[in-house]
């Protein structure tokens, strides 16, 4: 059976990018989320921390920052990392074998505890090429990450 958009209290369009100098590095993540007519910027960088890391996390935030359960969300990214875990099914997978040898299982498990709340579609996009939403994106996340006081990124400072 398929799904009707009309199914959803809400169709929200989540674009993200993620940012890293060093890869490690001083990072942050910057996210667009647009929702009838609402347009919301969000941003934050971490001290030590990984491009990918940032990449999910910015999927993260987004998807937690919607207030109500069951949205239709287009997600737009240009992290192959990320849109291929969930489209190629790894993350299925990789849940599975409770994430053993999966990089970031930290941020994949809060990743699917907010991805379960919704019906989420993933969309790749080449970074860089001129998309005004993910240029957007790049911006918040490279002036997130030179901001001056930055948090740290505990995930990354603990893996084992």
């Amino acid at each position: 059976m398929s799904t009707s958009i009309s199914e959803f209290p809400f169709h929200v369009e989540l674009y993200t990018d993620g940012a890293a100098s060093g890869n490690p590095g001083p990072g942050g993540y910057g996210i667009v989320l647009i929702c009838n007519g609402h347009y919301k910027e969000l941003s934050a960088g971490y001290s030590y921390t990984t491009n990918n890391r940032m990449e999910l996390l910015a999927v993260i935030v987004g998807l937690e920052a919607l207030k109500q359960d069951g949205c239709l969300v287009q997600v737009f990214t240009d992290s192959s990392y990320v849109v291929n875990a969930v489209t190629k099914h790894w993350l299925l997978r990789w849940e599975k074998t409770q994430f053993k040898n999966v990089k970031n299982p930290d941020l994949w498990v809060r990743f699917l505890r907010v991805y379960r709340r919704h019906s989420v579609k993933m969309h790749w996009i080449k970074g860089h090429a001129g998309h005004l939403y993910n240029e957007r994106c790049d911006h918040l996340a490279v002036t997130a990450s030179m901001q001056p006081k930055l948090a740290e990124d505990l995930g990354y400072l603990n893996r084992n």
